[in-house]
C-alpha cells in the first residue's frame, strides 16, 4: 500500500514535490519492466479532481491498465487516512491522466487475462463487513490482490490470517495479500511484512515476518479448481445479482511457459498429518456413531448383524457398532458378529476375527460357507478348480445371504462394511457385499480406514483388543476368495489386482471433489507421487480407475 512513497508520509502527502516524484518513479518502474511478461500492481497516491486517492496502479509492458482507489479509509488510532485521502465512494467512475496516459479509475475494475480475471482491494477494505472483494468475486474476479500497510500488534497477525483465509473461502477465490515490512517508517507503529497467498481458505505460501531482507513469495493458484467450486456451489451463484456493473479491462496476451509448480500437491488428501490426523479420526468416528445411533433409535432396533472377516473394513464397522451400543446403553450382546470362513480364509484373519469379537464382548457366530458353496457349484455345474469371477462372487453372495437371513431371524439390521474406495471402483460383488441395511463406512476412503482403526486401537481400547486391532492394521488387504498359498499366507492381494489404493483415492478426490479431467489428474499425480511411481504406472492405474469408476 502506497509502496512508491511509503505509507507513513502523513502530511507530506500534501507536498506537490512528493506527488510529482511518485509519478516519475512509476514511469521509471514501467520503463524497467517494459520487456517483461508480467502484470504489475503498485501502490501510490493519485490526484483526481483536486483530491488524493490511495490507489493501486495496474500496468503491463509500459501501459497503465487501470487505477483502483481505496474504498474504506481508517480514521482511528495510528491511521488518519481521511485527513489526506478521499474514498472511492466519493468519486464516480472516470478517467485520469497519469504518466501521459488516459487511465480509467474505479474500485469496480476487473482485469481479464487469457487465464483468469482478477480484482483489487486495499488494506482496510478487507476489514469491512462487506468487503469490495465480495462484489468483485461475484462479478467474475477469481483472484483478489490486496496491498496493505498492516501494522503489528499482539495477536493481530493471527486475526489477519483468519480474515484473509475466510475471505478467500467465502469468495471461492485466490487471495494475495502483501503488506509493508522493514523499511517502512516506525514513527508510531511497526510493520512486519506479511505476504500471504491463499486459495479458497487454504494457505499456499507466506513470507517470513520481521525479515530485514527483501523477499519474493511465490505460488500458483489453481483457477480451474476455483471455477469448479463456484460451478457446484449454488449459494455463490444465488448471490450474483444487480448492482454497479464491473468495468472489464483486457490485458495483453502473454505466451504461457511450461508450468513448474512450486506449491506442494498432497499425495494423501484424505489423510492429514500429525495432530490433525487424530482430530480427523476422532471426528469421523463420532459421525459414524451418530449416524448408526439415529438409525437404531428411529427403527427401534436393538440388534445388528455384522460379517467379520478379520480385515480392516469389517473391523471398523464392528468398532462403530460397539461404541454406538455403548452410547445408547445397549448390551453389546445385541451385536451379532458372524465369521464365515471360506476357501480363501487364512488362519491370521480367522483368528483375528474371533479374538476381536471375544475381546469386544459381542455375540459370536461361526458359519462356514464351504459346504453351501460346493452345493451351489454343483447346482450350476461349475468346476471348483476354476478360480474365476463365478468362483469368487458365489462366496460373497453366500455370505450376504447368511447375514440377511440371520438379521431376519433376529429382527436386526445388517451393517454394511464396504468403503468409499470400493464403491468408486466397483470392487464389490453385485448382490453381495455391496448390499446392507445400513452402511457405516460408505463415505470413508480405504487409505483412511486403517488410520481410523489404528486411532481407535490407541484411544479407549483394552489391551487385548488393541493387540488384535494393530495386527489387523498390518494385514494385507484381500477379499480372501482364492485359497491361500502353501504357507497359509494371503495369496490374493487387492492392490496387485485393482491397483494401489493410495493412487485410487488420490484420483477419486481430484475427480469428485474438483471435477478435474483425467489429463490434469495425471499431471497432479505425477508430481505428488514422483518419488513413488513412474508416470507409466500412474497412467496405467488412472486408466483403470476411469474405466472402473
Amino acid at each position: 500500500e502506497l509502496s512508491i512513497t511509503g505509507y507513513t508520509c502523513a502530511d507530506l502527502f500534501g507536498q506537490s514535490l512528493l506527488l510529482e516524484e511518485a509519478e516519475m518513479a512509476l514511469m521509471q518502474i514501467m520503463n524497467n519492466t517494459r520487456q517483461m511478461d508480467i502484470i504489475s500492481i503498485i501502490g501510490m497516491p493519485v490526484v483526481m479532481n483536486s483530491t488524493l486517492l490511495n490507489s493501486a496502479v495496474v500496468f503491463q509492458k509500459g501501459k497503465i491498465l487501470g487505477i483502483v482507489p481505496k474504498t474504506y479509509l481508517p480514521n482511528y488510532k495510528e491511521f488518519y487516512e481521511q485527513r489526506w485521502f478521499t474514498s472511492a465512494l466519493n468519486h464516480p467512475d472516470a478517467n485520469v491522466r497519469l504518466c501521459g496516459q488516459n487511465v480509467p479509475v474505479s474500485a469496480n475494475l476487473l482485469f481479464d487475462t487469457p487465464e483468469t480475471c482478477f480484482g483489487i482491494e486495499i488494506c482496510e477494505d478487507m476489514w469491512a463487513p462487506i468487503p469490495p472483494s465480495s462484489a468483485l468475486a461475484l462479478k467474475g474476479a477469481e483472484i483478489i490482490f490486496n496491498m496493505s500497510a498492516d501494522n503489528e500488534g499482539i495477536s493481530k497477525h493471527n486475526y489477519v490470517r483468519s480474515l484473509v483465509s475466510q475471505q478467500s473461502a467465502r469468495c471461492l477465490a485466490g487471495y494475495v495479500f502483501s503488506s509493508s515490512g522493514f523499511g517502512e517508517s516506525t514513527t508510531d507503529v511497526v510493520f512486519a511484512g506479511n505476504g500471504l497467498i491463499y486459495e479458497n481458505g487454504t494457505l499456499l505460501a507466506e513470507s517470513e515476518r520481521f525479515s530485514f531482507k527483501e523477499q519474493l513469495v511465490i505460488s500458483e493458484i489453481d483457477v480451474e479448481r476455483l471455477r469448479g467450486e463456484r460451478l457446484t456451489n449454488t449459494t455463490f451463484a444465488a448471490n450474483i445479482g444487480p448492482g454497479r456493473p464491473a468495468i472489464h479491462i483486457s490485458t495483453e496476451f502473454v505466451n504461457t511457459r511450461d508450468l513448474s509448480l512450486t506449491r506442494s500437491i498432497e499425495a494423501h488428501p484424505f489423510v492429514p498429518q500429525g495432530k490433525e490426523l487424530d482430530e480427523r479420526c476422532e471426528e469421523i468416528f463420532a459421525i459414524q456413531i451418530a449416524g448408526l445411533a439415529k438409525r437404531l433409535v428411529h427403527t427401534h432396533c436393538k440388534t445388528v448383524v455384522v460379517g467379520i472377516s478379520g480385515g480392516l473394513d469389517s473391523t471398523l464397522a464392528l468398532l462403530v457398532c460397539a461404541k454406538t451400543f455403548d452410547k445408547l446403553d445397549l448390551p453389546r450382546k445385541g451385536i451379532i458378529g458372524i465369521t464365515m470362513p471360506g476357501f480363501g480364509t487364512t488362519d491370521r484373519t480367522y483368528n483375528n476375527a474371533l479374538h476381536l469379537m471375544a475381546s469386544l464382548g459381542v455375540t459370536i457366530k461361526e458359519i462356514s460357507i464351504k459346504e453351501s458353496c460346493i452345493q451351489h457349484f454343483n447346482d450350476i455345474n461349475h468346476d471348483m478348480t476354476v478360480h474365476d469371477v463365478t468362483y469368487e462372487n458365489s462366496q460373497a453372495r453366500e455370505r450376504t445371504q447368511i447375514l440377511m437371513d440371520v438379521a431376519n431371524q433376529l429382527g436386526g439390521l445388517v451393517i454394511g462394511t464396504g468403503d468409499l474406495s470400493e464403491l468408486a471402483l466397483g470392487w464389490a460383488t453385485y448382490n453381495g457385499d455391496h448390499m446392507s441395511m445400513y452402511g457405516v463406512n460408505g463415505s470413508i476412503p480405504k487409505t483412511l480406514v486403517k488410520y481410523l482403526v489404528n486411532w481407535v486401537a490407541l484411544n479407549g481400547m483394552d489391551n487385548e483388543s488393541r493387540i488384535t486391532l494393530l495386527d489387523i492394521v498390518d494385514t494385507p488387504i484381500s477379499p480372501e476368495l482364492i485359497p491361500a498359498d502353501e504357507n497359509g499366507n494371503i495369496k490374493q492381494k487387492t492392490e496387485d489386482l485393482v491397483g494401489p489404493y493410495e493412487l485410487h483415492d488420490f484420483f477419486l478426490y481430484q475427480f469428485l471433489r474438483f471435477g478435474f479431467r483425467p489429463a490434469k489428474i495425471f499431471f497432479l499425480a505425477s508430481i505428488a507421487f514422483r518419488d513413488t511411481y513412474d508416470e507409466e504406472t500412474i497412467k496405467k492405474w488412472l486408466t483403470i480407475f476411469c474405466r472402473r469408476f
